[in-house]
């Protein structure tokens, strides 16, 4: 998700003057806001976190302005950033408060803001995320460890809590990734020539049917991103 992050919006945040970015829900280490930092130079990074405690354990590794750690919840702590990330936070909580969250982290936004929302596993091998604007969802991107991916649809349970339950016969994310079965198997021949080209190849194949937003350079790192509307719930 960072190296996404990086590629893909970093330079609409070099564009802003003093970017700001928030890490919510960062955990019991704030790991992962220390390396969101330390993918994205030259902007300030807040970790927010709803539990006090974690705030206080995290606080030996602030260097405000640069990086801060404070005790907040979806509306930000205040906060007006640029980007916001939000990982493995709302799949903790039922499919109906997605819509409230997504709604408050979106007032929260400064103009031009982004927020990008989604479920990884534990080892960061398979990941999915969705983009979100001010005002909607934008996209929705898959990504995995390709060489160790033994088919696309394993993704199913790290889809973002938004459509995690919609992975059912007759919903378009279920057709997304049934697609990307069949054009992985169908792919299998260039396996001899590693993962990632028979990733590439799946995704390729995919472009005919499905409205993609990246392009090869990002197919390469295992990732595929498509329009969310695409996608959406029925």
């Amino acid at each position: 998700m960072d190296r996404w992050i990086a590629a893909t919006l970093g330079p609409q945040l070099r564009r802003v003057e003093d970017p700001l970015v928030v890490d919510l829900g960062y955990g019991a280490v704030p790991t992962t806001t220390l390396e969101l930092a330390a993918r994205l130079p030259g902007c300030r990074v807040a970790g927010v976190e709803i539990d006090p405690e974690r705030v206080a354990a995290a606080a030996p590794w602030a260097d405000p302005p640069r990086l801060d750690f404070v005790r907040g919840g979806f509306e930000l702590a205040g906060y007006r950033p640029h980007l916001v990330r939000v990982a493995n936070v709302l799949r903790q909580y039922d499919e109906g408060a997605v819509p409230q969250a997504w709604s408050v982290m979106q007032a929260a936004l400064a103009p031009g803001g982004t927020i990008v929302e989604g479920t990884c596993d534990e080892l960061g091998r398979l990941a999915c995320w969705i983009r979100l604007d001010a005002k909607v969802p934008l996209s929705l991107t898959l990504a995995a460890k390709t060489s160790t991916l033994e088919q696309p649809s394993d993704l199913a349970a790290r889809l973002p809590k938004a459509l995690i339950h919609h992975n059912v016969a007759g919903e378009r994310i279920h057709r997304l990734l049934r697609d990307a079965d069949l054009a992985w198997n169908s792919a299998a021949a260039l396996s001899v020539f590693g993962a990632r080209q028979r990733w590439i190849a799946m995704v390729q194949s995919l472009t005919t049917d499905w409205p993609m937003l990246d392009r090869r350079p990002r197919w390469r790192h295992g990732e595929l991103t498509v329009e969310w509307s695409a996608v959406a719930p029925n």
